[in-house]
């Protein structure tokens, strides 16, 4: 079989996957709230028996990633947002009520919103938090009351090989269907007229999907990245704010839409941040070169791109400053600042990926707010200090998805907030009870009074009709 015959194969059995969805959802539009908790539940057993096949896939797709890092950042997350679904579940399916317009309600009328499924949502999800970015998603989805079709990427092949064994061992395809295969199998995927699609990755990916989705009208959520600027106020505590910086420039190896790309840090404390970052890594990481808690990069590829960055920036003059004193090579790419790099050089104008961390002096802060607002939104905003001015000029006078206060990356793990980006950094949001508006229909029902007002306003039209229509004309 050529390579359009197994295109034409793959996109065959995507379709026929939907249809066996939809024909299911139409017999169940509404699954009840016990069906709800027990795809949660199925969900939850599946993650907790399986917990040490997905630990070995992923430190296999890594090369090097320990299994207490994928505890922490796809199991115990994972977990954590089907149990808080599970939780709060009943409350979200109730009606919710809203006023009708004045007299009809004190007439007997009733509005309220129903939060409907939605159908069929797909999921097409990213490799550098595999399983909690390809699963965690589901507990809103199914919450909401919806079906599932998930494509995992082909980057990390031994973890959605995994995935896709346990999830047809826990449920039927037609309730949580896996697609696996490589970007062919994706762009077909995203053709797809779902009734939701949800995607995690890259913004110049997420610009492909849209345009994807767009001939069948299918709303889409983009969580997508950008440049995350950090800023370091002349009021921070400088030791506090470079290890929770270096904490999470190298947490997962620097592979994560919510890490620092650049760090604004007041001219006169730029060394005193640097010699804190160096002995916050050295602190976090002894032996660094040999340390299984430092994630590798997900490919060759990727780990090059990263050292072409560095390359090319000290070409142009930056200064480089290796947070490690050993020998950086392979997939293991050792976290380094940069220093006085052009802003056209490609690690101030792409997102980084890895951990490498550019460092920006500045003077006043009116000089980052401009930077910030001249180029794309980013995904999060980070802030050091105690001054409540800057804090509120960086909150009202600036666009980002979210913003964190004397920490990193923090908001993610609040389960009531909802996440998500603006702009370039992503489109629509999920987590909580948005998550579940997110894929959810919020249908409008208004029941009318058995005094029906309303006839009043079919001819013919006499003098009353005249004069109530002028008064509720007036200013």
């Amino acid at each position: 079989m050529n390579s359009n015959e197994t295109i034409v194969a793959e996109t065959a059995n995507l379709q026929r996957l939907l249809d066996s969805q939809r024909a299911a959802q139409l017999k169940d539009p509404y699954p009840t709230f016990e069906l709800r908790q027990d795809r949660i539940n199925r969900m939850i057993d599946m993650v907790v028996r399986h917990e040490h096949r997905l630990l070995e896939a992923v430190k296999e797709d890594f090369e090097n990633r320990s299994h207490l890092m994928t505890r922490v950042s796809d199991i115990m997350s994972t977990l954590e947002n089907l149990k808080h679904v599970r939780k709060h579940l009943k409350r979200w399916m109730r009606p919710e009520k809203r006023k009708s317009r004045f007299p009809l309600g004190l007439l007997g009328a009733k509005s309220k919103v129903e939060y409907m499924p939605l159908g069929i949502v797909g999921n097409i999800s990213p490799w550098n938090f595999p399983v909690n970015l390809a699963l965690a998603p589901s507990a809103d989805i199914f919450g909401a009351g919806n079906r599932v079709m998930l494509k995992p990427s082909e980057l990390s092949p031994q973890t959605s090989q995994a995935m896709a064994e346990i999830i047809a061992g826990s449920f039927d395809e037609t309730e949580f269907g896996v697609v696996l295969g490589g970007p062919e199998v994706s762009a077909e995927f995203s053709k797809l007229k779902f009734d939701h699609l949800l995607f995690t990755g890259s913004t110049n990916i997420a610009r492909l999907v849209a345009q994807s989705a767009a001939p069948n009208l299918v709303p889409v959520t983009l969580e997508l990245g950008g440049k995350n600027p950090v800023v370091i106020s002349s009021t921070a505590d400088i030791k506090l704010a470079a290890d929770k910086v270096t904490w999470s420039q190298t947490f997962n190896g620097g592979q994560i839409c919510l890490c620092p790309d650049t760090v604004f840090v007041p001219e006169h404390l730029v060394e005193e941040f640097v010699t804190a970052c160096q002995a916050s890594v050295k602190k976090m990481y002894p032996d660094i070169a040999n340390d299984e808690n430092y994630t590798h990069i997900i490919t060759q590829r990727h780990a090059d791109r990263l050292r072409e960055m560095v390359a090319e920036a000290k070409t142009a003059g930056a200064r480089v400053v290796p947070l490690y004193d050993t020998q950086n090579s392979g997939r293991r790419v050792l976290p380094s600042l940069i220093l006085n790099a052009d802003t056209n050089s490609r690690v101030m104008q792409e997102e980084i990926f890895g951990a490498l961390l550019p460092i920006v002096g500045y003077t006043q802060m009116q000089e980052v707010v401009d930077y910030i607002n001249e180029r794309p939104s980013p995904l999060a905003l980070y802030y050091f200090g105690r001054n409540k001015q800057e804090i509120e000029k960086l909150t009202f006078q600036t666009a980002s998805g979210g913003m964190v206060v004397n920490d990193m990356m923090a908001h993610i793990f609040q389960p009531d907030l909802p996440f998500g980006g603006v702009g370039e950094s992503g489109m629509g949001a999920y987590h909580g009870f948005d998550g579940f508006k997110n894929f959810s229909h919020a249908k409008s029902v208004y029941v009318q009074s058995k005094l029906d007002p309303f006839r009043l306003l079919r001819p013919p039209y006499g003098k009353f009709f005249d004069s109530s229509i002028r008064s509720q004309t007036k200013p």
